[in-house]
C-alpha cells in the first residue's frame, strides 16, 4: 500500500516543480539598495536593481527582486544609489605632445564617479572626437563623451586650435563644419570675436536646431546673448555683470575702449544691486539660458596667494606635461600686488553668494569645473566634488547640489535616458556609502561605479588612481 501511495505522490511533484517559473536572467543585480530619487530627493528602500547589457532593466522591491538571477550580485546594504555625476565643464589640451596625458585623465573621471563630461574646447579636437567614438562602442573606458570639437573665435585670437572668423561667410561654413563633426554643441569665446558677430552666430546656431554655450563679450549685455539665444553662460563673472546697475554703461566703455576687463571688475562690484540682479535672472530663466558657475577654479585661482598647493596629494596622478601649463596661471597671480589680489578675493566671494539667488529665479545651473589644461589645481574628477561642496557652502541644498550634476547636463543636452535609476535608462550609478542629502560630501564615499553596465567595485575603482599615479611615475623627466 504504501508503495501505490509513494507511486502516486512523485508524479505530483514531478508537475509541481515543471509548473514553478524560471528565473530571469539578467547581467548584474544590486540588492538591498537605498536609491534616492534626484528630482524630488525621496529615497527608496529595499529596492533590487538589474541590469542587462548597458541598460537598468528593472527596479522593484527585494521580496520582487528574487524573481532575477545573476552572475554578479551586489549586496548594497546600508548604501545608497545615485545616477553617475556629469561634468559639464572639462578641457582636454595643451598641444599635440600632451595628447597621451590628456588621454590618461580618463579613468580619472571614472574613478571619481563622474559617467559623462561635457569637453568645452581646447587644441587637440580630433583626438576628443575619437575618444568619444571610442567611448561608445565600448572599445576605450571612459566617462560618456560631449564635445564642442574646436571652438569659434575671431581673427588672430590667442587660442590655438580654434576656427576664427570674420564674416556671416565665415560663420556658416565654421557651423557647416562642426555639423559635419556632429559636435554636441558649440563653444564660443570673446578673445577677438565682435560682439555683432558673437550675436549673429547665436540666432544661426538657434535656427540650425545647435546648442550654444560661451564667455560673453564684455561689451554685450546679458539680456542681448540671452534674448539672442545663448544656452549656456560660462562662469560666473558674467553673472555679477548682470547684476550691475551699470551693465549698459560698463558694456559701453568697454567696447569703446575706455575700460579693460581687469578695470572693469570692481566697478562690478561696487555697481551690484540685488534688484537689477534678480530681473536678469528671472529673463535668464524665462529665455533658457543656463549657468555652469565653475566656482571651483575661481576660487582656487583668488587664493593662490594663500595656499601652498605644490604638496597636493592629486598631483601624482596629473601627467608632467599638464602640471607645467597649470605654471601660467600661477606665474600670472604672482604679479598681481595687494589692491589686484584684494579685487580677486571679493569678486569670488560675491560671486558664489549669487548662486542663491539664480536658484530663486529658476535658472538652471550646471555643475562644470573647468578642469584640465592651463587651469592649475583644478583636478579632474577630485574638482566636481569640490565644486559640490562650494556649492553648498554658497548656499544651495545638498539635493539641490546633486540636481546640478545628475539632472541638469543630460536636460541641457537633450539626453533623456539619463539621470534616473528608472528602467529604460542607462546603467550609470553610483553606490555610495554614506547619504549626500544629508552632507553633500558623501559624494566621495563611493563603494563601486557602474558605467554602462559595467561594474567597478573598489578594489578596480583603486587600482584606476593607482594605474594613473604610475604612468606618470613612469613619465621621462621634463
Amino acid at each position: 500500500m504504501r508503495y501505490l501511495i509513494l507511486l502516486s505522490i512523485v508524479p505530483a511533484l514531478l508537475f509541481s516543480c515543471s509548473q514553478r517559473p524560471s528565473k530571469t536572467e539578467v547581467d548584474v543585480l544590486i540588492r538591498s539598495a537605498a536609491i534616492i530619487q534626484v528630482e524630488t530627493g525621496r529615497i527608496d528602500y529595499n529596492k533590487t536593481i538589474a541590469v542587462k547589457g548597458d541598460s537598468i532593466v528593472a527596479v522593484v522591491d527585494d521580496s520582487v527582486g528574487v524573481s532575477f538571477e545573476a552572475h554578479h550580485v551586489v549586496d548594497a546594504t546600508g548604501k545608497f544609489v545615485i545616477p553617475g555625476l556629469w561634468d559639464m565643464h572639462v578641457h582636454f589640451g595643451g598641444g599635440d605632445t600632451l595628447i597621451q596625458e590628456n588621454k590618461d585623465l580618463l579613468p580619472l573621471y571614472v574613478a571619481n564617479g563622474i559617467t559623462a563630461v561635457r569637453d568645452c574646447a581646447a587644441d587637440i579636437s580630433p583626438s576628443v572626437l575619437q575618444w568619444r567614438k571610442e567611448i561608445a562602442a565600448g572599445t576605450l573606458q571612459g566617462p560618456t563623451l560631449f564635445t564642442s570639437g574646436p571652438k569659434l573665435e575671431g581673427i588672430n585670437s590667442m587660442w590655438i586650435g580654434d576656427l576664427e572668423i570674420d564674416n556671416t561667410e565665415d560663420m556658416n561654413k565654421a557651423l557647416d563644419s562642426l555639423q559635419h563633426m556632429q559636435v554636441d554643441f558649440v563653444k564660443i569665446t570673446d578673445n577677438t570675436l565682435r560682439p555683432a558677430l558673437f550675436l549673429e552666430i547665436l540666432k544661426a546656431a538657434k535656427t540650425r536646431g545647435l546648442k550654444t554655450s560661451g564667455h560673453i563679450p564684455f561689451a554685450l549685455t546679458m539680456q542681448q546673448v540671452s534674448a539672442a539665444g545663448l544656452g549656456s553662460v560660462e562662469h560666473m563673472t558674467y553673472i555679477l555683470k548682470a547684476g550691475s546697475r551699470d551693465e549698459q554703461k560698463i558694456s559701453d566703455a568697454v567696447a569703446a575702449g575706455k575700460l579693460t576687463y581687469r578695470e572693469a571688475l570692481p566697478l562690478l562690484l561696487d555697481s551690484f544691486d540685488e534688484q537689477v540682479a534678480n530681473k536678469a535672472y528671472n529673463d535668464m530663466a524665462a529665455n533658457g539660458t543656463a549657468v555652469v558657475p565653475t566656482l571651483n577654479i575661481s576660487y582656487q585661482t583668488a587664493y593662490l596667494d594663500q595656499t601652498d598647493h605644490q604638496h597636493d596629494d592629486y598631483l601624482k596622478y596629473i601627467g608632467k606635461g599638464l602640471k607645467k601649463t597649470y605654471d601660467w596661471r600661477v606665474e600670472r597671480a604672482a604679479k598681481d600686488d595687494a589692491k589686484a589680489i584684494d579685487t580677486r578675493h571679493k569678486i569670488y566671494e560675491k560671486t558664489k553668494t549669487l548662486l542663491p539667488l539664480l536658484q530663486r529665479a529658476g535658472v538652471t545651473i550646471m555643475a562644470g569645473t573647468d578642469a584640465g589644461y592651463l587651469n592649475s589645481f583644478d583636478y579632474p574628477g577630485l574638482a566636481l566634488h569640490e565644486e559640490l561642496k562650494l556649492f553648498t557652502e554658497a548656499g544651495l541644498t545638498p539635493l539641490e547640489a546633486l540636481q546640478t550634476a545628475i539632472l541638469h547636463g543630460p536636460a541641457f543636452l537633450q539626453k533623456p535616458r539619463y539621470g534616473e535609476v528608472v528602467p529604460g535608462k542607462f546603467a550609470d550609478m553610483l553606490i555610495l556609502n554614506q547619504n549626500p542629502l544629508l552632507d553633500i560630501q558623501a559624494t566621495r564615499s563611493i563603494d563601486a561605479v557602474m558605467l554602462k553596465g559595467k561594474l567597478l567595485d573598489r578594489k578596480a575603482l583603486d587600482a584606476l588612481f593607482e594605474d594613473a599615479a604610475k604612468k606618470v611615475r613612469e613619465q621621462t623627466p621634463l
